[in-house]
């Protein structure tokens, strides 16, 4: 099992994509990348605790090639917004891929560079080392199947999902 920590925009966002994904095993929406210890949501909403609300995303790499994980990230956001997605605004919601290891970072580096070839703007995803990556509350974890009818998911979300899902149908689970 591979385990990679994302952040792009909102982690309701990544988790509700990664969670219809086969392969995956675990999602966990959590923080990662600040200053305090134990951040709370509070805390990183705020803006200045540095931390950016990230997912970790455990996978089997015998069913499901990373590459394909990474790919969907960098369609699953706009890579080329700084600290920003659609309305999300701030630190937090930055584009981030936090690296374990040097071949993760490796794996990162080379997904970056596919997926430049698909936008204008240069691409500002940060690459940087994994720190700790604290688990959010019980309440962000699944949000989106959670609460199906909050105004977020339908309008946000839905779309995310959509537009992974025309690209990598095969790799949709048929039922979640």
């Amino acid at each position: 099992m591979t385990t990679y920590v994302l952040a792009g925009g909102c982690f309701w966002c990544l988790d509700a994509i990664y969670r219809r994904i086969k392969g995956i095993s675990e999602v966990v929406s959590g923080y990662t990348g600040g200053r305090i210890e134990k951040p709370t949501y509070h805390d990183v909403s705020r803006g200045d605790s540095g931390h950016a609300e990230a997912i970790q995303v455990t996978f089997d790499e015998s069913v499901i090639p990373s590459d394909i994980i990474l790919d969907m990230f960098f369609l699953s956001h706009d890579p080329t917004s700084l600290n920003r997605q659609g309305a999300d605004v701030g630190t937090q919601y930055r584009s981030a891929m936090f690296y374990a290891d040097e071949s993760q970072k490796a794996a990162f580096e080379s997904a970056l560079g596919r997926a430049q070839q698909h936008w204008d703007d240069p691409i500002v995803t940060e690459i940087k080392p994994l720190t700790t990556f604290y688990d959010a509350e019980a309440e962000h974890q699944d949000y989106y199947n959670r609460t199906p009818g909050n105004p977020y998911c339908s309008v946000v979300i839905n779309p995310k999902i959509a537009k992974v899902r025309a690209s990598y149908a095969q790799w949709f689970k048929e039922e979640i």
